[in-house]
């Protein structure tokens, strides 16, 4: 596990302050989609039988936010096999974590119990991969990746496995937070090849560690939150196709999240599109007049 910390930070952002957009595309070339995500809101379980509150102090009793989440998964073995993989794995990590509620209220207090929760999410999807291959011939060897965000206030939590990536934009500045694992990634770290090479290499599309693959190694991150990150989380369907330069250019003038989704598909598009295609963007942006220090 690894973990960022900065400065104190401010107020967490409100419901309507949140800017996120994802979408998903089969690309030029495939004639199916493998990739899958997912977007969520965290909240708090809470059943009122009874009370005296007015309707609008019910709803906020209700529906407080814990945190937000966004997954991608990209999905491998060919056409329905990598497409059941990456929802099954989207679809287990998804129960388990919402039903570990607990974790969420003591994040900040108790970190790590939130980042066991989280390597056990992983564990229990790579688990249920492995056995829905058992379950139907069709789908023998089948795996995903997984790339997951989540913002518990005033942290943001990582999890990865495979290649599909989280990039961080702040400042003028992209930086590419998670690591790719795959084979020419091991080779570029081992000195064995140059990065131009293990990239152009038949080793980029190996994957190293993926959920239901031979080896699977998640990797937990903890990163400080700030009013002033822009999130992206995409398959390689993006990165094989744009640039870390022109995903910079797209973030910083992008006027929404939909709308930086939606341009940086077309960039991939243009630039080929010969992989799916699965793309997250997400910000908080204060309302006008909104004081982000309480």
């Amino acid at each position: 596990m690894t973990d960022t910390i900065e400065s104190p930070v401010a107020r967490k952002p409100r419901d309507e302050e949140i800017d996120v957009w994802g979408l998903t595309h089969k690309g030029n070339v495939r004639t199916t989609n493998e990739d899958h995500f997912l977007l969520g809101s965290l909240r708090k379980s809470l059943d009122i039988m009874a009370t005296s509150l007015p309707e609008a102090e019910q709803l906020r009793a209700c529906n407080e936010r814990v945190g937000v989440i966004a997954m991608v998964a990209d999905g491998v073995g060919g056409q329905l096999a990598g497409e059941e993989a990456s929802r099954v794995a989207l679809e287990e990590v998804t129960q388990y974590i919402t039903q570990s509620t607990l974790c969420y209220y003591e994040a900040d207090a108790e970190a790590e119990d939130f980042i066991n929760l989280l390597q056990q999410a992983a564990m229990r999807s790579h688990a249920r991969v492995l056995e829905r291959a058992k379950e139907d011939s069709e789908f023998r060897g089948m795996a995903t990746t997984l790339t997951l965000w989540i913002g518990v206030w005033p942290w943001v939590y990582l999890l990865q496995v495979g290649d599909s990536r989280y990039y961080l934009y702040r400042r003028g500045v992209l930086t590419q937070v998670t690591r790719d694992q795959t084979m020419a990634q091991e080779f570029i770290d081992q000195g064995v090849m140059t990065r131009p090479a293990a990239m152009a290499s038949p080793w980029a599309n190996i994957l190293s560690s993926s959920l239901g693959g031979e080896q699977t190694a998640p990797v937990v991150t903890r990163l400080q939150s700030a009013w002033e990150n822009t999130h992206l989380i995409c398959s390689d369907g993006l990165t094989k196709h744009v640039s870390d330069a022109r995903i910079a250019e797209r973030l910083a003038g992008m006027t929404s999240a939909r709308d930086a989704c939606e341009k940086l598909l077309q960039d991939a598009l243009n630039g080929g599109g010969t992989d799916n295609i699965t793309i997250i963007v997400g910000r908080a942006v204060p309302k006008v007049g909104a004081p982000i220090k309480e």
